[in-house]
């Protein structure tokens, strides 16, 4: 497997090349990093800048130099804000994992309870119902569920009983003087994850459902059926284990679209991750911090992939890393 692991991230190395050139020379024909110095009067300054940031060179010399100072760490520094590139997308990189991690494992709790139920009650009543909330959780815009959810859960119930703070809040993940796992984040988190959790369990469910059907009508259930196999057993133990490696699999695929996919749902509640970053520095043309933005969303696609084809060779014995 590591020689598998290894031969994949050796392969992604010319495909990293080839989307951050085309990233990079997007970026810069979209942007130009020296706007609001060429609004100033001072010609040397521009010049010094511009010798500085290498930008009198060719395209490719240009992307050459961002590489060599990308690996080494140095991004840049933000036009927007004048801090340092690097912590700040790791900041919003680590909150919006967060996020992600909380909304994944709740998802994937939920959408496998929801499959296994509408799959061992075929068009049945439950299932009927469980679908049709289904599409509605697909078809539902996250934005307006998300404020919804603030006005029914937050602001009404402390409106209504008068209370001095809201139950939950949507604001941020924590409080001022407030850090850590305690109950303060708790509340934080509470609607933002349910917020993303809709979506995902609408869709997710929907899939696990497909699929723990085309396990049941296989040959090996139905030996198990002829030969008097639990109903439980051949659900937990021969379906859901064979539908668990594209289930995983898709679940890995949309995890990594939600690195830099959370724009709303961050906006929403004012939480400083990769998607309200992407927004304030796309609304600024600040090019230094939207070229790593990019760039590390579309390594963490990439590791995500990989993650997945290990995972489907981990649940399927029948499947060979080569």
């Amino acid at each position: 497997m590591m020689r598998y692991v290894l031969r994949r991230l050796l392969a992604s190395v010319p495909v990293v090349c080839v989307a951050s050139f085309i990233l990079f020379w997007a970026v810069r024909a979209t942007f130009d990093p020296l706007a609001k110095l060429r609004q100033s009067v001072d010609p040397e300054a521009l010049r010094r800048e511009t010798l500085r940031l290498g930008l009198d060179r060719s395209l490719p010399e240009q992307y050459l130099l961002w590489v060599k100072g990308f690996v080494r760490g140095d991004w840049g520094t933000s036009t927007r804000t004048g801090g340092a590139v690097l912590p700040m997308v790791g900041d919003a990189l680590g909150t919006t994992l967060q996020l992600i991690l909380w909304g994944v494992a709740l998802a994937v709790v939920l959408a496998l309870a929801i499959g296994l139920y509408s799959a061992a009650r075929q068009y049945s009543a439950g299932d009927h119902v469980l679908t049709g909330l289904s599409y509605l959780g697909v078809a539902m815009p996250a934005f307006w569920f998300g404020l919804v959810l603030i006005q029914v859960l937050a602001v009404w119930p402390k409106q209504q009983f008068g209370l001095a703070d809201p139950p939950l809040y949507f604001v941020g993940l924590h409080s001022v003087g407030h850090s850590g796992l305690d109950l303060d984040y708790l509340r934080h988190l509470a609607l933002p994850v349910v917020t993303l959790t809709v979506g995902l369990v609408a869709s997710w469910s929907r899939f696990g459902r497909a699929t723990l059907l085309e396990a049941l009508s296989s040959d090996y259930v139905r030996t198990a059926r002829a030969k008097g196999v639990p109903r439980r057993r051949i659900l937990l133990r021969h379906a859901l284990r064979n539908a668990l490696a594209p289930f995983v699999t898709v679940v890995a695929m949309d995890a990594a679209a939600l690195v830099g996919g959370l724009v709303v749902t961050e906006q929403i509640y004012s939480i400083p991750g990769m998607g309200k970053l992407f927004l304030a520095s796309l609304e600024t043309g600040d090019v230094f911090v939207l070229l790593p933005w990019m760039f590390v969303v579309a390594i963490a696609v990439i590791l995500f992939n990989l993650l997945a084809d290990l995972s489907y060779a981990l649940l399927d014995p029948r499947v060979v890393l080569r």
